[in-house]
């Protein structure tokens, strides 16, 4: 190849999620309770959410971004305009994934006036805070509720206390549901990569130490999924303070070792298996393929000139830490 791997990486892996557009379509009866979920709207938001990092990292002038914001267009259509939202919560008040999958395309600028009304009456029970949940889900939730403009119901930081990266634990304790853990908490500190100075100073010095070894970990156990969320998680740490000319050099030669690996793994379309060989079917393979493109999207726009800049204005956590 005679471009970096990463930017290879990023555009036939959304060549390849546009060619299956149509795979992420909802079915008519996606309000049934008994039509799954993480077969029908899971998907749709996970295209919405990492189609929006990548239009919003990228150029206007990109192809990429220009493939990205079709798809977010195309998600927003599936929703009947955020019509579908209203209805989810209306069956399921106190379900948190209408509002989860709604906030992408609030951040995007697509608006339900009317589901954010019930929404805001929703968020301010009792029931809606007592809810009991996973501190990395907490914390999801939390900038849920700021990107869809809603006073956000918990102290953020508080939450992060108790997450599993939160604590530093020992790093050879990484496993694979500790490091999805891992990667969504710093995914919802940093608003998926548009703020990087959110991350307290000691979780990225403990990630900037520990990410290489665990990734590279990851990639030689051909864990494709979680080896580029990891890869996209080293995509949106604060830039290193004191990097010397040796060491900048090092990492970009372990980038393209680490991206040409990657690359290797893509079938001819561009799609990446979750785990193993080469992409069975779409089921086993739209989640890495998406994560791939955003991964490799952060990261090549991360080191070309001129820098990478946070166009949404995420705050730091209150009280946190550094």
């Amino acid at each position: 190849m005679t471009a970096p791997y990463a930017d290879e990486v990023a555009r036939a892996a959304l060549r390849w999620v546009r060619g299956h557009r149509d795979d992420f379509a909802l079915p008519a009866d996606v309000t049934d309770p008994r039509t799954p979920v993480d077969r029908t709207l899971k998907p749709l938001g996970e295209l919405a959410q990492l189609c929006l990092s990548i239009r919003r990292a990228t150029p206007p002038d990109d192809e990429r971004h220009h493939v990205a914001a079709e798809l977010v267009d195309f998600a927003w259509r599936q929703t009947d305009d955020g019509a579908l939202f209203l209805d989810l919560l209306r069956a399921e008040p106190f379900a948190t994934y209408p509002l989860e999958i709604y906030a992408a395309f609030a951040e995007a600028g697509l608006r339900h006036p009317e589901f954010e009304r019930l929404a805001g009456a929703v968020l301010r029970t009792r029931n809606w805070r007592a809810t009991e949940q996973d501190p990395n889900r907490r914390l999801g939730i939390l900038n849920t509720e700021r990107r869809g403009g809603f006073p956000r119901t918990a102290d953020p930081a508080e939450a992060l206390e108790r997450t599993w990266l939160g604590a530093l634990p020992e790093p050879w304790s990484f496993e694979r549901p500790s490091g999805y853990a891992l990667t969504h908490t710093v995914f919802h500190l940093t608003n998926w990569g548009a703020a990087p100075h959110a991350v307290p100073d000691d979780l990225a010095r403990y990630l900037g130490t520990w990410l290489p070894a665990w990734t590279d970990g990851c990639l030689e156990d051909q864990q494709w999924d979680l080896g580029c969320e990891l890869l996209a998680v080293a995509a949106s740490l604060p830039e290193p303070s004191d990097p010397t000319p040796e060491t900048a050099g090092a990492a970009r030669e372990s980038d393209e070792s680490v991206w040409a690996r990657i690359a290797e793994a893509q079938d001819e379309q561009g799609g990446l298996p979750e785990v193993g060989g080469r992409p069975r079917d779409f089921t086993h393979c739209y989640h890495s393929t998406l994560v791939a493109a955003f991964a490799a999207t952060l990261t090549t726009e991360r080191t070309a000139p001129p820098p990478r800049t946070a166009p949404l204005a995420t705050e730091p956590l209150d009280g946190a830490r550094t």
